[in-house]
Protein backbone atom coordinates (compact mmCIF):
# COMPACT_ATOMS: atom_id res chain seq x y z
CA UNK A 1 0.00 0.00 0.00
CA UNK A 2 2.77 2.25 0.77
CA UNK A 3 4.56 1.62 -2.39
CA UNK A 4 1.52 2.76 -4.45
CA UNK A 5 0.88 5.64 -2.08
CA UNK A 6 4.59 6.68 -3.62
CA UNK A 7 3.91 5.57 -6.96
CA UNK A 8 1.20 7.94 -7.09
CA UNK A 9 2.74 10.82 -5.93
CA UNK A 10 5.90 10.47 -8.19
CA UNK A 11 3.49 10.21 -11.03
CA UNK A 12 1.29 13.41 -9.91
CA UNK A 13 4.83 15.33 -9.51
CA UNK A 14 6.22 14.05 -13.08
CA UNK A 15 2.72 15.26 -14.49
CA UNK A 16 3.26 18.89 -12.41
CA UNK A 17 7.13 19.07 -13.49
CA UNK A 18 5.98 18.59 -17.29
CA UNK A 19 3.71 20.94 -17.21
CA UNK A 20 5.93 23.64 -15.87
CA UNK A 21 8.27 22.53 -17.62
CA UNK A 22 6.31 23.56 -20.91
CA UNK A 23 5.75 26.65 -19.46
CA UNK A 24 8.85 28.42 -20.15
CA UNK A 25 7.66 32.21 -20.50
CA UNK A 26 6.38 31.37 -16.67
CA UNK A 27 9.41 29.80 -15.31
CA UNK A 28 12.47 31.51 -17.28
CA UNK A 29 15.95 29.63 -17.44
CA UNK A 30 17.21 29.02 -14.16
CA UNK A 31 14.03 27.45 -13.10
CA UNK A 32 13.30 25.95 -16.32
CA UNK A 33 16.53 24.05 -15.72
CA UNK A 34 16.22 22.68 -12.28
CA UNK A 35 12.79 21.69 -13.01
CA UNK A 36 14.17 19.46 -16.05
CA UNK A 37 17.34 18.26 -12.99
CA UNK A 38 14.02 17.39 -11.13
CA UNK A 39 12.24 15.51 -13.84
CA UNK A 40 15.35 13.46 -15.18
CA UNK A 41 15.48 12.81 -11.06
CA UNK A 42 11.73 11.90 -10.82
CA UNK A 43 11.67 9.72 -14.28
CA UNK A 44 14.89 7.68 -12.70
CA UNK A 45 12.48 6.95 -9.24
CA UNK A 46 9.88 5.88 -11.51
CA UNK A 47 11.58 3.35 -13.46
CA UNK A 48 12.76 2.11 -10.16
CA UNK A 49 9.48 1.48 -8.73
CA UNK A 50 8.46 0.09 -11.50
CA UNK A 51 10.85 -2.19 -12.09
CA UNK A 52 9.00 -5.40 -12.11
CA UNK A 53 6.91 -4.15 -15.00
CA UNK A 54 10.22 -4.79 -16.83
CA UNK A 55 10.71 -8.41 -15.55
CA UNK A 56 7.77 -9.10 -17.05
CA UNK A 57 8.20 -7.35 -20.37
CA UNK A 58 9.27 -11.19 -21.81
CA UNK A 59 6.57 -12.71 -19.92
CA UNK A 60 3.30 -13.73 -21.36
CA UNK A 61 1.49 -13.64 -24.22
CA UNK A 62 0.94 -10.01 -26.69
CA UNK A 63 -2.11 -8.88 -27.15
CA UNK A 64 -2.41 -5.31 -29.99
CA UNK A 65 -2.84 -3.19 -26.68
CA UNK A 66 0.08 -4.61 -24.61
CA UNK A 67 2.15 -3.93 -28.32
CA UNK A 68 1.39 -0.64 -27.85
CA UNK A 69 1.34 0.30 -24.01
CA UNK A 70 5.20 -1.37 -24.59
CA UNK A 71 6.38 0.87 -27.88
CA UNK A 72 4.35 3.88 -26.03
CA UNK A 73 6.57 2.97 -22.83
CA UNK A 74 9.74 2.55 -24.17
CA UNK A 75 9.59 6.01 -26.40
CA UNK A 76 8.36 8.18 -23.43
CA UNK A 77 11.30 6.81 -21.96
CA UNK A 78 14.00 7.39 -24.42
CA UNK A 79 12.26 11.04 -25.21
CA UNK A 80 12.36 11.77 -21.58
CA UNK A 81 16.08 10.73 -21.36
CA UNK A 82 16.95 12.47 -24.75
CA UNK A 83 15.20 15.58 -23.69
CA UNK A 84 16.72 15.91 -20.11
CA UNK A 85 20.92 15.51 -21.99
CA UNK A 86 19.95 17.99 -24.72
CA UNK A 87 19.04 20.46 -21.97
CA UNK A 88 21.77 19.49 -19.56
CA UNK A 89 24.02 20.39 -22.51
CA UNK A 90 22.68 23.67 -22.89
CA UNK A 91 22.36 24.31 -19.20
CA UNK A 92 23.80 27.82 -17.82
CA UNK A 93 22.75 27.40 -13.74
CA UNK A 94 22.60 23.58 -13.42
CA UNK A 95 24.94 21.38 -15.59
CA UNK A 96 27.04 23.89 -17.57
CA UNK A 97 29.90 21.58 -17.02
CA UNK A 98 27.90 19.62 -19.56
CA UNK A 99 28.03 22.30 -22.76
CA UNK A 100 29.83 22.08 -25.76
CA UNK A 101 29.72 18.13 -25.80
CA UNK A 102 27.67 18.31 -29.30
CA UNK A 103 27.03 22.16 -31.85
CA UNK A 104 24.39 24.03 -29.65
CA UNK A 105 22.00 24.39 -32.92
CA UNK A 106 21.85 20.68 -32.92
CA UNK A 107 21.10 20.36 -29.44
CA UNK A 108 18.51 23.35 -29.23
CA UNK A 109 16.84 22.08 -31.95
CA UNK A 110 16.65 18.36 -30.70
CA UNK A 111 16.26 19.64 -27.56
CA UNK A 112 12.72 21.74 -29.16
CA UNK A 113 11.77 18.74 -31.00
CA UNK A 114 12.21 16.00 -27.87
CA UNK A 115 10.26 17.74 -25.58
CA UNK A 116 7.59 18.31 -27.25
CA UNK A 117 7.34 14.72 -28.02
CA UNK A 118 7.70 13.34 -24.43
CA UNK A 119 4.78 15.72 -23.48
CA UNK A 120 2.81 13.90 -26.55
CA UNK A 121 3.96 10.57 -25.57
CA UNK A 122 3.52 11.35 -21.81
CA UNK A 123 -0.35 12.10 -22.37
CA UNK A 124 -0.52 9.11 -24.26
CA UNK A 125 0.85 7.28 -21.38
CA UNK A 126 -1.47 8.67 -18.93
CA UNK A 127 -4.63 7.82 -21.15
CA UNK A 128 -3.25 3.97 -21.32
CA UNK A 129 -3.92 3.91 -16.97
CA UNK A 130 -7.49 5.99 -17.60
CA UNK A 131 -9.02 2.57 -17.64
CA UNK A 132 -8.10 2.53 -13.73
CA UNK A 133 -10.29 5.64 -13.26
CA UNK A 134 -13.16 4.43 -15.08
CA UNK A 135 -13.65 1.74 -13.92
CA UNK A 136 -14.72 3.05 -10.59
CA UNK A 137 -17.86 5.15 -12.64
CA UNK A 138 -20.60 2.63 -12.16
CA UNK A 139 -23.17 4.70 -13.60
CA UNK A 140 -23.71 4.78 -17.23
CA UNK A 141 -25.56 8.46 -16.87
CA UNK A 142 -21.93 9.57 -15.16
CA UNK A 143 -19.53 7.98 -17.70
CA UNK A 144 -21.54 9.30 -20.69
CA UNK A 145 -21.03 13.02 -19.19
CA UNK A 146 -17.79 12.45 -18.53
CA UNK A 147 -16.95 11.12 -22.17
CA UNK A 148 -18.28 14.63 -23.24
CA UNK A 149 -16.61 16.65 -20.74
CA UNK A 150 -13.44 15.19 -21.97
CA UNK A 151 -14.34 15.24 -25.57
CA UNK A 152 -14.73 18.82 -24.78
CA UNK A 153 -11.73 19.36 -23.25
CA UNK A 154 -10.52 17.22 -26.25
CA UNK A 155 -11.31 20.08 -28.89
CA UNK A 156 -9.71 22.95 -27.39
CA UNK A 157 -6.65 20.82 -26.32
CA UNK A 158 -5.94 19.73 -29.68
CA UNK A 159 -6.60 23.26 -31.04
CA UNK A 160 -4.35 24.96 -28.83
CA UNK A 161 -2.16 21.91 -30.38
CA UNK A 162 -2.37 23.18 -33.48
CA UNK A 163 -2.70 26.76 -33.02
CA UNK A 164 1.16 26.99 -31.07
CA UNK A 165 2.32 25.00 -34.03
CA UNK A 166 3.17 21.97 -31.99
CA UNK A 167 3.78 19.96 -34.56
CA UNK A 168 6.60 22.25 -36.63
CA UNK A 169 8.32 21.71 -33.23
CA UNK A 170 8.01 17.69 -33.66
CA UNK A 171 8.82 17.49 -37.06
CA UNK A 172 12.05 20.01 -36.63
CA UNK A 173 10.39 22.06 -39.14
CA UNK A 174 10.74 25.19 -36.45
CA UNK A 175 14.50 25.71 -34.57
CA UNK A 176 12.80 28.74 -32.45
CA UNK A 177 10.25 28.46 -29.82
CA UNK A 178 8.14 31.31 -29.98
CA UNK A 179 6.34 31.66 -26.34
CA UNK A 180 3.44 34.49 -25.19
CA UNK A 181 5.44 36.30 -22.16
CA UNK A 182 1.96 38.36 -22.46
CA UNK A 183 -0.27 35.61 -21.33
CA UNK A 184 -1.11 35.07 -17.19
CA UNK A 185 0.82 32.61 -16.03
CA UNK A 186 -2.60 30.60 -14.46
CA UNK A 187 -3.86 30.76 -18.38
CA UNK A 188 -0.42 29.02 -19.88
CA UNK A 189 -0.81 25.90 -17.12
CA UNK A 190 -4.16 25.25 -17.97
CA UNK A 191 -3.85 25.49 -21.92
CA UNK A 192 -0.88 22.86 -21.33
CA UNK A 193 -3.71 20.95 -19.52
CA UNK A 194 -6.00 20.73 -22.21
CA UNK A 195 -3.02 19.89 -24.03
CA UNK A 196 -2.06 17.33 -22.19
CA UNK A 197 -5.67 15.78 -21.32
CA UNK A 198 -6.59 15.97 -24.76
CA UNK A 199 -3.57 13.50 -25.44
CA UNK A 200 -4.47 11.56 -22.53
CA UNK A 201 -8.00 10.97 -24.05
CA UNK A 202 -6.74 10.15 -27.39
CA UNK A 203 -4.47 7.31 -25.36
CA UNK A 204 -7.39 6.11 -23.80
CA UNK A 205 -10.12 5.81 -26.81
CA UNK A 206 -7.02 3.94 -28.71
CA UNK A 207 -6.73 1.63 -25.32
CA UNK A 208 -10.56 0.92 -25.45
CA UNK A 209 -9.99 0.50 -29.41
CA UNK A 210 -7.42 -1.99 -29.51
CA UNK A 211 -9.04 -3.85 -26.27
CA UNK A 212 -12.12 -4.13 -28.06
CA UNK A 213 -10.68 -5.63 -31.74
CA UNK A 214 -8.96 -8.21 -29.93
CA UNK A 215 -12.38 -9.37 -28.78
CA UNK A 216 -14.81 -11.03 -30.73
CA UNK A 217 -18.25 -9.20 -30.75
CA UNK A 218 -16.51 -6.05 -29.42
CA UNK A 219 -14.90 -4.75 -33.04
CA UNK A 220 -18.13 -2.27 -34.10
CA UNK A 221 -18.41 -1.06 -30.35
CA UNK A 222 -14.48 -0.63 -30.47
CA UNK A 223 -15.17 1.08 -33.79
CA UNK A 224 -17.20 3.61 -32.20
CA UNK A 225 -13.95 4.78 -30.60
CA UNK A 226 -11.84 5.58 -32.90
CA UNK A 227 -14.58 7.65 -34.82
CA UNK A 228 -14.97 9.61 -31.38
CA UNK A 229 -11.26 10.74 -31.24
CA UNK A 230 -11.63 10.96 -35.40
CA UNK A 231 -14.20 13.55 -34.72
CA UNK A 232 -12.48 14.80 -31.65
CA UNK A 233 -9.57 16.08 -34.17
CA UNK A 234 -11.81 16.89 -37.19
CA UNK A 235 -13.44 19.71 -34.88
CA UNK A 236 -10.66 20.76 -33.38
CA UNK A 237 -8.88 21.12 -37.17
CA UNK A 238 -11.97 22.94 -38.60
CA UNK A 239 -11.87 25.52 -35.52
CA UNK A 240 -8.11 26.10 -35.94
CA UNK A 241 -8.57 26.54 -39.47
CA UNK A 242 -11.75 28.87 -38.89
CA UNK A 243 -10.32 31.34 -35.98
CA UNK A 244 -6.61 31.69 -38.49
CA UNK A 245 -8.88 32.68 -41.27
CA UNK A 246 -10.72 35.15 -39.37
CA UNK A 247 -7.48 36.64 -37.51
CA UNK A 248 -5.97 36.49 -41.28
CA UNK A 249 -8.88 38.60 -42.16
CA UNK A 250 -8.89 41.07 -39.76
CA UNK A 251 -5.20 41.87 -39.66
CA UNK A 252 -5.18 42.25 -43.25
CA UNK A 253 -8.22 44.99 -42.81
CA UNK A 254 -6.24 46.64 -40.46
CA UNK A 255 -3.45 46.49 -42.30
CA UNK A 256 -4.65 46.97 -46.45
CA UNK A 257 -5.52 50.83 -46.78
CA UNK A 258 -9.11 51.30 -47.40
CA UNK A 259 -9.84 53.36 -50.47
CA UNK A 260 -13.05 55.31 -48.91
CA UNK A 261 -10.50 56.58 -46.63
CA UNK A 262 -8.11 58.32 -48.90
CA UNK A 263 -9.90 60.59 -49.78
CA UNK A 264 -10.11 62.07 -46.50
CA UNK A 265 -6.28 62.57 -46.30
CA UNK A 266 -4.92 65.85 -46.51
Amino acid sequence: MKINIVKRIVDIALSVTLLLLMAFQVTEQLAHEWLGVTMFALTIVHQILNRKYYASVFRGKYSPLRVFQLVVNILLLLTFVCTALSGMMMSRFATPFMNGFLPSSVVRQGHLALSHWSFVLMGVHMGLHFGIVTAKLKKRAIKITAGAVMSGISVYGFYLFLKANFLDYMLLKNPFAFLDYEKAWWLVILENLAMLLAWAFAGFLLSLFLRGIAKAGKRKTALLYIALLAGVIIVAVILNTTLNAQQTNLSVSWSTPQMGCLIFLP
